[in-house]
């Protein structure tokens, strides 16, 4: 079974990493960008993204104030990652979604192979992070 590799895209906003690490590590930032959610920036916090599909239960698994927010997403073994670097007077930020099955294996929610989930979220991923982020961080 070919392994599905993770998603990963990687921009440079032209803001500050404080102003663009608010955006990524607040409830109400993520909203704005990304879905309703309760998620709060704390190590082990339990909380729920709303999807298309319901909610996603999640969990805090990594915080690294103001470079790293890592969390797991709903019930296939999903791992998000925002890695946001330092370029003074703007910032580099890489999202990465990890934890995929085989290509060929039934993703629960969408009852799809994990493979044509991957493709739909990494068009989904390139369209939050380079226009919805952007428009967030720089508005």
């Amino acid at each position: 079974m070919p392994a599905i590799q993770d998603i990963k895209k990687t921009t440079i906003f032209q803001a500050p990493i404080n102003k663009v690490w608010k955006v990524v590590s607040t409830s109400e930032g993520i909203s704005e960008w990304f879905m309703p959610n309760d998620f709060e920036a704390k190590i082990g916090h339990e909380f729920h993204i709303q999807s298309p599909f319901g909610p996603s239960p999640c969990k805090v698994l990594e915080i690294e104030e103001p470079t790293k927010i890592v969390f797991s997403w709903d019930t296939d073994g999903w791992i998000v990652s925002f890695l946001l670097k330092d370029l003074g007077d703007k910032t580099e930020f890489t999202l990465i979604h990890s934890g995929w099955k085989d290509a060929d294996d039934i993703q629960q929610k969408a009852n799809e192979k994990a493979s044509v989930v991957r493709d739909r979220m990494n068009g989904g991923w390139e369209n939050i992070v380079t226009e919805k982020l952007r428009k967030a961080v720089e508005g």
